[in-house]
Parts: structure tokens; C-alpha cells; sequence
């Protein structure tokens, strides 16, 4: 059998056991309606529509936050079913169930409880719970306990009990913070292009002469949009025959009895209600429908009644059951309707005038909520509903809801302001800039060393108005940036709960970064997970600024550990985790201390969810970090009358190493190619290639590096052997894994440590003995080991801390200890696998 609805297909003898909810009924079990994040279209191999249950060859939508991929055209039809990941003042439960989603498992994944596969590359398959990833198949997953603990992640995961975020009118995508810099502008152009031509490739328009194919239309919105769906019919078929077509091509199951098809003619467009002119023509003679001249256009319509039954739910109103039907006819209002319905909850002796009657549209896109007036009359309601689209009318629900004073509170966070100025300084630029309303908005944070505040917005039109025009504004030539941030609850955290912050770069090392995004947001809560792009680690540590304990996961280059780093070294005071330990996801070129702490020298495409396990058991280590103080004492070229102040002195903190010479030459070099030609620098391996060229490129060069810099070591002068390069370091691992150092023991040394509070201080001869350095023949020249060091500067020499190179001109150069030593992530040891 197959269904004429979804394409569902099972055997005779299954039916009996068909436990899969058909796509026309399914807006009517969502429990609690909550919109998807539909990113821009994409191609997705191998997976199945969840609407139409056909695989997705042309480009398809998937939802960003849980596992749901359709067609263009069915978007539309697709029910409000994402995971519910916060708290929008709408409902507070703490348990959490399963949240179950069919089908595009790998064909071997295994049902938890007959132990057979459940997943197909052939069909939709298998279900999935989107929070702990429990599989099963969909006749076993009914006999599954319903409460969902998480699973494996558990204590990673930042439960969605203690998420709060009022997201009315921001997009799904502006609430998970998600960059839209590949969304398409224009959503309505894409949605008529896709429903047409999404219909004709379900039906190819038949050549057999005896069928033939209408454009139908559910409704006026539709026709203003021109958004129809085609069928394909038998030339001489009955009024019902079409009608029936016709529901089912809009996913509606109801009696075809109920509806009419009317002609669609120019006059539509001019009057908004259309008079269906041959009503009764067609009523009594109901024999072939097609005529002579047949319209090629037709509009479905619910022929009026005098009364029916409604579901209403009780929303929030903690009762044991899911809906109430009632029974209204044309003198039924909205008050007479809560009348009639309290009782039936039990809660008769209670005021009408607390509650109200709220009609929600579970778009897949957006939920809508509005109001219901006291005095309209329900069937009107419903009439203009159907009038509208009768698809909306199988995707509305009315909720019964009281009326509690809710308190609306939106936090926004803007980055890009001028640092180091005072809260009262941030209010006027603000109110300069954006002219935000003192009575609705106000600064709760402030973050002067970074130029950012936090805004608590209680009105939800101005955080709208105030997000969107952040995007266009430019302060002290610096665009601003907004991002909008969840308020967590830390006291609702349970006790072993560790929630992981996850920073993603996504520009890092062969751009995996977005397929990590992706990935992590779909194994823990979005909330979590946060895009460096968007306004850099600030918002995330201040979201999780409450949190008793929490750790870090860094997925980027060492460039990007050490930005995350300094920021938590910035933000460290403010924080109730002080010390959060920090794990690593290696995506960058070096990856230097990815490779110590034993995260791999980068990510080649390992299973997500592997690497969230291994985070979880990874080992606390401590780590050494420094701050350079650069004091340049020639002043800067270029003054009048060579009468100049001396350019400030700089401090930057370092992490895995700082090169003087022939090493930040060469890393010079290679950050000028990139600049001039980023698109081409997505793969490590093109990024090797570079820095061999450049280096080559240097071998004849003989310079006296030894001549031009003098070094001393905890107050000792230092003699220099003659180099080209002088290179400090912290960790290890230097140049993509090289070990400068050495292994050997030497009695005049300690074995170096990362936390052991010494710098190793190593010298190389020049290019070529770099690269021996990198084959491993060789080791670079030790010269000194020490925690508090002097270099002076007698001519401008390139200098690199970290990877971040430039030209340092004449002066001092004090490196020591920076503050309290890092707690880093050590991955464990794998134990053997049996």
C-alpha cells in the first residue's frame, strides 16, 4: 500500500502495526509548537523530505537546530516540531521528553530495543531522539519511556530548563546566533519559484490525453502570492474525484464533502471575497465537471456551516489532558468559548476575565500568537482562517491561556563601541547613535576594557528596532555588532552538571568550521555554541557569566585558542567559573598546542560526537602564560622636525611561542600571501606549501641577528652564538609539531614543562637548519632557560608571538610570567579497544 498523501508505503500485512503519523495529521500531535531554523537552501545527499518522504536532489532546507530536511515546495506543509532548546515565558516544565525525529539515520544504525537496524539509505526510517540520540524503530520507540535524560552528553549538555529567552519577533536564526551572511534576501520570490516548480516535478504534466492538469490554489493568500500546486486528473472525473485531488495535494485530510472547488477568474485579484457564480450549477448536476471550456485555475473553498467542533487546548494550565472539543455555533463568541471551556478543566470557579483565547499559527518558519477579542464570533474567525489558506487552518490551534502580568525581557549584546569609557559615556552614545528609549532599555553590563554593554530591552518592537539598526551603525569608524543573548539560570543547573562552551572559528583551517557549527548544535543545546565571527568570545563568557562550572572548547588555530584565552584572562573577574578549563578542536595550520595537549595536529572530519566524549574525559592540566611588553624607543617615522613621542609600549600575551628573525620572517611572508589572496588558503596543505616556498626563497640570505639584538636572562647577560632566528618557548611543539628543544638531557637545564614557569630560550642558524628542525635530524641551539627575560633591539627586526608576526622597531622587549596559569584540557590516553 502506499499513501496518496506522504508516499508512505508499507506491506498488507504491516498496516496493522503503521505507527508513523501521516504528514496531514501530524500539526495536529506538536505538543508545544516551536519553529524551525531554516538556514539558506543547500544540496543534502542521501537524505529524505520529511513532508513528501521523496529524497532531496534539488537544493532542500534543513533545520539548523534539529535534523529535519524538505523540499522547496513543502517547506510550507512542514509542522512546527523543532526541539524546544529555551524558555520563552510561555511554559516551565523541568522534565524533558524524548524528542523524536524519522528517518535519514546511516543505514547501520541499531533500534536500542530489538537490537535489528532501523536506519535505510533507501527510505525515511528509524526514529532518533534529537537530545540524548537514542535510535529506535518506530513501533519501538512507543514502548520507550517517555522522559528523556540526555543521554551520554548529559553533563555537558546546558539543559533548556534553564535557558530563558523571549524571542517574539526575532527570527530562529537571530535567537541561535546564527550568521546569515549566506541567506538569501528575498524569501517570498524564493517561495513562489519553489511551489511551482516543486509541484510540476512531483506531477509531470501528462501528454496522455485522457488526464490533465489544473493549477489549484488553498486560498486568497495564495493567489496573491501565486502559489499553486498542480493535479493531475482524468478528463472526465467527478466533482469529489477533483476536490479530493485537490485537499490532498495541500496535505488536508478532511471530508472532501466539506469543500467546493470555485473557477479562479481575473476578479479575484480586484475583490478580495470571491462570489462563486456557477455554485449551483455545479451542485446539481454532478455528473462530469469538465466541460467544453475548461478553467485551468481553481481556488479550494470550505462551503459555510452553522456550527462545528473545535479543539481548545489548555495551553499551559498544568491539566492531564491535551485539548477540550467544544461545539460552536454562530452566536458563539470568544468569551462565551472560555466560558463553556473552563468548567471542562476544572477550573470553573476562576474569572473570565483571566483568561483569554489566543490563536496560534504553527508556521514551520514562525509561531505566530494573537490575541483572540473578546466579542468576535468563532465562526467568523475560522471562516476568514479558510478564506485565507485552508492549509494555515490545519496548522491553527487556539489556546486558552491566563492572563499573567509576563514580564518581557530581551538582553542584547553590542560589541564595537570605543573602550574605557564610563556607563554614563556608553548611555549617551547609544542614545546618540540609536536613539534608544531610557523607559524600555537599559545598560546591565558593562565591559569597558572590550567596548561593550549589555542592554536589557522589556519591549519587544524596540530590541527589533534596535538590533536592526546596530547592523548599519558606525562608531568611531568601527561597525557595531549585536547579538542577541539567552539569560541562563544558573540556579535551575543540576549539581553535576558541567555545561561545555563551545567557540567555533569558522574561518579556521579549510573552513570545517561551519560543519562543526552544525554538528554541535545538534548534539547539545545551541545556546551553547557560539560563532567567533559574530562578536567574538565576550558574548559567550557573559552568557555564561553565572554558570557555577562550565568548560571551553575552542575549534580553531592557535591564533584563535590564544584570542579566547586573553579574553577570558579580560573577563576572569566577572565570571563565578573563574577557572574554566579549556579543550581544543584543532582547525588551524599549526596547531601547536592542539598537538601537546594531544588533540591531533588537526581536524581531518572525526565523528563530533567522539570528540564531545573524549572532552568529557579529558584530564585538567595547568599551562604557563605570558605577557610581552614591547617598549619601542625610537619614535615612529615620519614626525615634523624629527621632534616625536615615542610610540606607546605594547603588551601581548603568549601562549606557545615568540620568534625574533629568520622565523618571524618567514611567517611575515606568509601572512602578506594571504592577504593579498585569502580564498585560496583553505587547505592546510596549500598552507605548508606557501611557507616552503617563501622559506626558499630566504636561503641565501647571511644576516647577524647576533650582532643586531643583546638578550639577558633573569638579570644575566646572555652571549649569543652567531644565528639568524631566536626563539622562546613555552610549549613543545614549535613550527607544526617540530621539537625545537630537543630530547636529549643536558645537566645544565631542567627538562622543560608546560607548567613548570620557565621559558626555553633556543637560537637556529637559518633556513635550512629550520627545516632540519621540521625533519627531526636536528635540534635548535640551546642558550638559556629562565622565567624573567630583557632582549634589546638595536635595528628593526621582524618579531612573531603565536603566529602573529610584524616589524618591531628599535627598543625593549620584557618578557614574564602573566597571572594565574591556565587550566587546559590534557585528552586522556585512549584505553585499548578489545
Amino acid at each position: 500500500f502506499i499513501s496518496t498523501v506522504c508516499n508512505f508505503m508499507s506491506h498488507e500485512k504491516c498496516l496493522k502495526n503503521v505507527k508513523i503519523p501521516c504528514s496531514c495529521i501530524a500539526p495536529s500531535l506538536v505538543r508545544v509548537p516551536v519553529a524551525h531554523c531554516f538556514g539558506p537552501p543547500g544540496l543534502y545527499k542521501r537524505k529524505f523530505c520529511a513532508v513528501c518522504r521523496k529524497s532531496l536532489e534539488s537544493p532542500a532546507f534543513r533545520c539548523e537546530v534539529c535534523e529535519l530536511h524538505v523540499h522547496t515546495d513543502c517547506i510550507l506543509f512542514a509542522c512546527s516540531d523543532c526541539r524546544q532548546c529555551h524558555q520563552d515565558g510561555h511554559l516551565d516544565h523541568d522534565t524533558y521528553h524524548h524528542h523524536w525525529r524519522e528517518g535519514n539515520l546511516s543505514s547501520s544504525a541499531r533500534c536500542e530495543f530489538c537490537k535489528k537496524t532501523c536506519g535505510s539509505s533507501e527510505v525515511l526510517s528509524g526514529m532518533r531522539c534529537e537530545w540524548c540520540g537514542i535510535l529506535a524503530h518506530a513501533a519501538c520507540c512507543v514502548i520507550v519511556p517517555p522522559e528523556c535524560t540526555f543521554g551520554r552528553l548529559r553533563n555537558m549538555i546546558l539543559p533548556p530548563s534553564c535557558v530563558q529567552l523571549f524571542s517574539r519577533n526575532f527570527s530562529k536564526l537571530h535567537c541561535f546566533r546564527i550568521s546569515e551572511n549566506l541567506q538569501t534576501e528575498s524569501d517570498e520570490d524564493d517561495d513562489v519559484d519553489g511551489s511551482t516548480q516543486g509541484s510540476t516535478k512531483d506531477i509531470q504534466i501528462s501528454t496522455d490525453s485522457s488526464k490533465q492538469t489544473l493549477k489549484i490554489f488553498d486560498g486568497n493568500d495564495a493567489v496573491k502570492r501565486n502559489q499553486f500546486r498542480l493535479i493531475s486528473v482524468p478528463r472526465i472525473a467527478k466533482n469529489e474525484e477533483v476536490v479530493e485531488a485537490a485537499l490532498r495535494a495541500y496535505y488536508i485530510n478532511d471530508d472532501q464533502q466539506e469543500y467546493e472547488l470555485q473557477t479562479f477568474t481575473q476578479q479575484v485579484l480586484l475583490s478580495d471575497d470571491v462570489i462563486n457564480r456557477n455554485d449551483a450549477a455545479e451542485d446539481s448536476n454532478l455528473g462530469s465537471v469538465f466541460r467544453e471550456s475548461v478553467p485551468e485555475a481553481w481556488i479550494i473553498r470550505a462551503k459555510p456551516k452553522d456550527e462545528e467542533v473545535i479543539r481548545i487546548y489548555p495551553a499551559w494550565l498544568k491539566v492531564g489532558m491535551a485539548y477540550v472539543s467544544l461545539r460552536v455555533n454562530k452566536d458563539s463568541t470568544v468569551q462565551t468559548v472560555i466560558k463553556e471551556v473552563l468548567p471542562l478543566l476544572g477550573r470553573q470557579t476562576e474569572c473570565l476575565q483571566n483568561f483569554k483565547l489566543v490563536e496560534v499559527l504553527m508556521g514551520s518558519k514562525q509561531v505566530q500568537r494573537m490575541v483572540l477579542d473578546n466579542q468576535e464570533l468563532i465562526l467568523n474567525r475560522l471562516k476568514d482562517i479558510r478564506k485565507t489558506s485552508i492549509r494555515q487552518m490545519n496548522q491553527t490551534r487556539f489556546y486558552i491561556v491566563e492572563n499573567s502580568k509576563s514580564i518581557v525581557q530581551v538582553n542584547l549584546f553590542i560589541g564595537g563601541l570605543p573602550p574605557q569609557l564610563s556607563p554614563e559615556e556608553y548611555t549617551n552614545i547609544l542614545k546618540e547613535e540609536l536613539a534608544i528609549k531610557t523607559n524600555v532599555v537599559s545598560v546591565s553590563h558593562v565591559y569597558q576594557a572590550q567596548g561593550a554593554v549589555v542592554l536589557q530591552i522589556s519591549c519587544f518592537s524596540e530590541a527589533e528596532r534596535i538590533y536592526m539598526l546596530v547592523k548599519d551603525t558606525v562608531v568611531n569608524d568601527k561597525p557595531l555588532n549585536a547579538v542577541v543573548i539567552p539569560a541562563v539560570m544558573a540556579s535551575k543547573i543540576p549539581q553535576n552538571c558541567c555545561p561545555l562552551l563551545v567557540f567555533v572559528n569558522p574561518k579556521s583551517g579549510g573552513l570545517k568550521g561551519r560543519d562543526l557549527l552544525y554538528s554541535f548544535r545538534k548534539l547539545l543545546n545551541p545556546h551553547q555554541v557560539f560563532e567567533l565571527t559574530n562578536g567574538g568570545p565576550l558574548p559567550g563568557f557573559h552568557t555564561f557569566s553565572k554558570v557555577p562550572s562550565f568548560r571551553v572548547l575552542v575549534c580553531g588555530g592557535d591564533g584563535t585558542v590564544g584570542w579566547v584565552l586573553g579574553a577570558l584572562e579580560e573577563i576572569r573577574h566577572k565570571l563565578v567559573c573563574s577557572e574554566p578549563s579549556v579543550a581544543i578542536l584543532p582547525l588551524g595550520t599549526g596547531n601547536d598546542l592542539g598537538r601537546v595537549l594531544r588533540w591531533g595536529a588537526g581536524y581531518s572530519g572525526e565523528d563530533p560526537y567522539s570528540i564531545l566524549v573524549s572532552v568529557d574525559e579529558a584530564d585538567d592540566v595547568l599551562m604557563d602564560r605570558w605577557t610581552i611588553l614591547l617598549d619601542a624607543e625610537e619614535p615612529a617615522e615620519g614626525a615634523e622636525n624629527g621632534i616625536a613621542e615615542p610610540e606607546p609600549p605594547k603588551i601581548v600575551q603568549m601562549n606557545n611561542y615568540c620568534g625574533l628573525g629568520i622565523d618571524a620572517e618567514l611567517s611575515l611572508d606568509f601572512h602578506h600571501a594571504r592577504e593579498e589572496e585569502p580564498g585560496k588558503f583553505n587547505s592546510r596543505f596549500h598552507n605548508k606549501g606557501v611557507y616552503v616556498k617563501v622559506g626558499l626563497q630566504k636561503i641565501s640570505h647571511t644576516r647577524n641577528l647576533h650582532k643586531d639584538i643583546k638578550l639577558q636572562v633573569d638579570q644575566h647577560e646572555v652571549e649569543l652564538p652567531s644565528i639568524e632566528g631566536l626563539i622562546f618557548i613555552n610549549i613543545p611543539s614549535w613550527g607544526s609539531g617540530a621539537d625545537l628543544w630537543g630530547s636529549e638531557s643536558d645537566n645544565r637545564f631542567e627538562k622543560p614543562r608546560i607548567d613548570d614557569g620557565l621559558l626555553e630560550v633556543v637560537g637556529v642558524t637559518g633556513v635550512v637548519h629550520m627545516g632540519q628542525v621540521q625533519g627531526g635530524f636536528r635540534s635548535g641551539i640551546r642558550i638559556a632557560q629562565g622565567s624573567y627575560f630583557r632582549v634589546t633591539l638595536l635595528k628593526p627586526i621582524p618579531v612573531q608571538v603565536d603566529g602573529e608576526p610584524w616589524i618591531q622597531a628599535p627598543g625593549q622587549i620584557i618578557i614574564s610570567a602573566a597571572g594565574p596559569k591556565v587550566h587546559m584540557l590534557k585528552k586522556s590516553k585512549q584505553k585499548q579497544k578489545k
